[in-house]
């Protein structure tokens, strides 16, 4: 198998393409998960990707009105919007947790139209605030949509249910059978995220998440599996951490990782 590794552009990307791409790929990253570049900028991402060699991500997370037909409008406008830069896939924050199921599965629907316009395969986030923010509300949704694939972010799931999940095994188990994508940060019962992952204090929380990581990477054997280390800036992070806990809590994660599942690359 083979395991791409991607960098984030949340809280890390500082100053101009060129800059950020060298950077990454001398950290060992092999492409970039982000949101639409604005328009001026556009010529000089597609040319920075060429340029080092990354692969991209694209993720779309914007999409946060109320109204659900104006919702509808604005995520498809820019699901094509992504779609057009040819990424390896759309990686999306879908629907809102109010909304009804009927009214998330249409959003559903929508992304799967676009899939099939464009070629570009959509996968959506296990995220709070979304159709897929809990592990018991996901499952609803994956047994109705058969081709429904996810990124999985466990550590959203934990926050929600205040627990690391040990009562909801059927759940998660189907999740994983689904996941196409990793966000790779560790969270706990009280936060989506550990202050430092290698700290001695969240070993149970590592612990955790990684079987569930062992367990996506088993499934993918024979195919290619992306993952994208998510630790975020404050306020995930907390407000007396340095700036640079989020590269290395990042680096730090994407690392245990090529040693865990590639050691002999």
């Amino acid at each position: 198998m083979r395991i791409l590794y991607f960098c984030t552009t949340w809280g890390q990307k500082k100053g101009g393409w060129d800059e950020f791409f060298s950077r990454i790929v001398s950290h060992g990253y092999q492409g970039v998960e982000t949101d639409l570049p604005i328009e001026i900028e556009r010529n000089e991402f597609m040319e920075g990707l060429d340029k080092y060699g990354l692969k991209f991500i694209a993720q779309h997370w914007e999409t946060v009105t109320s109204d659900i037909s104006l919702h509808c409008e604005a995520y498809e406008k820019r699901l094509r919007e992504l779609a057009a830069l040819k990424p390896l896939f759309i990686n999306s924050h879908t629907g809102r947790d109010f909304f009804s199921y009927e009214q998330n599965g249409s959003l559903l629907n929508v992304a799967n139209v676009v899939t099939q316009d464009t070629g570009i395969k959509i996968v959506h986030e296990t995220h709070r605030g979304r159709f897929a923010y809990a592990a018991h509300a996901t499952r609803s949704y994956l047994e109705k949509f058969p081709a429904l694939q996810l990124t999985l972010d466990v550590s959203h799931w934990c926050v929600v249910s205040e627990s690391l999940l040990e009562d909801q095994q059927e759940a998660i188990d189907l999740a994983i059978a689904r996941t196409t994508h990793i966000h790779a940060r560790v969270g706990h019962a009280q936060a989506p995220q550990v202050a430092d992952p290698s700290l001695p204090e969240y070993t149970e929380a590592l612990a955790f998440h990684l079987n569930c990581w062992d367990k996506v990477v088993e499934r993918h054997q024979n195919k290619v599996l992306t993952i994208t280390p998510e630790f975020g800036p404050v306020p995930y992070m907390l407000p007396n951490q340095p700036a640079s806990q989020q590269l290395e809590n990042n680096l730090y994660i994407m690392n245990l990782l090529k040693k865990r599942y590639q050691p002999n690359q």
